[in-house]
């Protein structure tokens, strides 16, 4: 059985690979790994809480049926499971297992990828992903009870039920209330703003316009309804999927908008102008105004693929600024072990202090309004003030397919050894190997070349002070990809 977890669970294709079958046994290897942790004490870098595992769903096709079959195998094995009421984000199951002392979470999404997808993300007690030992000791006890001729414990859903073991919860209530500790909800009422809220078919559905409404403010919401299909679409929140919002705009002027991905653990967002305002741009604005306006201090933790402007930033405040591979686990393991202030990625997923150890699409919409409310002004103005004093900054990225897998180690030293010593113009000063192989620039601008490890993909990810440097950034990369293809 094909199955492996990434840094963030296992996906795949809906009645393929993704079926009910294959679910179960998931669940079972899940359930074992758990008990083993318990039963170890080991593996953890938070105490375990009890014998409680919540389970939440998105709204894809089937997953709230997937979430009652991943229930039946868990109460199974003994333990008491929380399973959502309905559809919900996945912040909000992160936050629930760790306000409710649970010994994991399982989130049945596939987060931003296409409809044809399912997955399950596993999480720990400390309210982020499970650790990549716990993934990879699930995978252990997948392949052993497959071995062994083992099927998962089950358990009739109504029996578990009367028995407790089971039992339907919103996580929604803690977690807003969690939510008001983060956002200064009087600052927008006092300055409510106007506000389209895209959430893409997905699980985030209702929460922020809600929200805001509460709060004063005007708002239209798009694409809330269920769309176990999302429309056609990837439910991402970046440019190529935001048609939808890009029109609102344009029907609503003076609105800004924001945008949560399938399972609203990603946020993007588009100015006054409909120009879209990706997750580097909202990353530096938010640690600029938690320095700034809420006096805050704390490390700096961004992923290797992320805007140098954090640095900008973080130089004139004096913070420390860690650079991690890609992927948000990384960045938990130093908010679990560290005074961090923000940490966040190019794909959308950012947390600040006080917030559990997980992107956040939902509190980072609510910020992007209390940011844009307390300044006086628009989103397009906090932009632009921005990258007068911290920018200009160009960024792009592509997806080179090549015709065999490259192996990850043997490229970086072989693009380390042989580093320009300039491209468009402008010195090589450094050559960093975090993830993938990666030069900066004298003047800042940097590119990321970084082979993919599932698949026989280069990916390239560029940050030019000039469109012109972007463009010759994106040029050498691509010359790249065609030296293997």
């Amino acid at each position: 059985m094909p199955i492996h977890f990434g840094t963030d669970g296992w996906r795949a294709v809906i009645s393929d690979s993704f079926t009910f079958t294959n679910l179960r046994m998931v669940a079972q290897a899940i359930a074992d790994a758990v008990r083993t942790d318990m039963r170890n004490g080991a593996n953890s870098r938070r105490a375990h809480g009890g014998p409680d595992i919540v389970v939440g769903f998105d709204t894809r096709f089937l997953s709230d049926r997937f979430a009652r079959e991943a229930s039946r195998v868990l109460a199974a094995n003994g333990f008491r499971v929380h399973l959502t009421q309905s559809d919900c984000p996945t912040p909000a199951i992160s936050f629930a297992v760790k306000d409710l002392g649970a010994i994991a979470g399982v989130m049945i999404t596939a987060s931003h990828n296409p409809p044809r997808y399912n997955g399950v993300k596993l999480k720990a007690p400390y309210g982020g992903s499970a650790s990549p030992e716990l993934c990879h000791r699930v995978e252990i006890y997948l392949s052993d009870n497959e071995t062994r001729g083992r099927g998962p414990n089950l358990l009739e859903f109504e029996e578990a039920a009367a028995k407790h073991l089971i039992q339907r919860f919103s996580p929604n209530p803690s977690y807003e209330k969690h939510l008001h500790t983060l956002i200064d909800f009087k600052v927008i009422s006092k300055h409510p703003q106007r506000v389209i809220v895209d959430s893409m078919y997905g699980s985030g559905r209702g929460l922020i316009a809600r929200l805001l409404q509460e709060s004063s403010c005007e708002v239209h919401e798009i694409r809330a309804e269920m769309n176990p299909g999302f429309g056609g679409i990837h439910p991402e929140p970046i440019l190529p999927y935001l048609d939808d919002l890009v029109q609102a705009l344009k029907q609503y002027p003076g609105f800004f908008g924001l945008a949560t991905d399938g399972d609203a653990d990603r946020i993007g967002a588009m100015d006054e102008a409909g120009e879209f305002v990706d997750p580097h741009k909202i990353m530096a604005l938010t640690l600029r105004y938690l320095v700034e306006a809420r006096g805050l201090k704390g490390r700096v933790i961004r992923t290797v693929s992320t805007t140098r402007m954090v640095d900008r930033l973080a130089q004139q405040y004096g913070l420390e600024v860690e650079e991690t591979p890609v992927g948000f686990n990384h960045i938990a393991d130093h908010m679990l072990n560290g005074d961090v202030l923000i940490g966040g990625e190019e794909s959308g997923g950012i947390s600040f202090k006080g917030h559990i150890p997980e992107g956040d699409g939902i509190l980072m919409g609510l910020l992007i309004v209390e940011m844009v409310a307390a300044s006086g002004g628009g989103l397009r103005d906090l932009v632009a003030d921005l990258l007068k004093k911290y920018g200009p900054a160009h960024y792009a990225r592509t997806d080179l397919r090549l015709k065999r897998p490259v192996e990850k180690k043997e490229m970086n030293f072989r693009l380390s050894v042989s580093a320009p010593k300039s491209i468009g113009g402008e010195q090589v000063l450094q050559v960093a190997n975090t993830d993938g192989t990666k030069y900066i620039l004298a003047d800042d601008s940097w590119l990321l070349i970084r082979p993919s490890g599932t698949e026989a993909v280069l990916r390239v990810y560029a940050e030019g002070r000039t469109p012109l440097m972007l463009k010759a950034l994106m040029a050498y990369g691509e010359k790249i990809a065609e030296s293997v293809a």
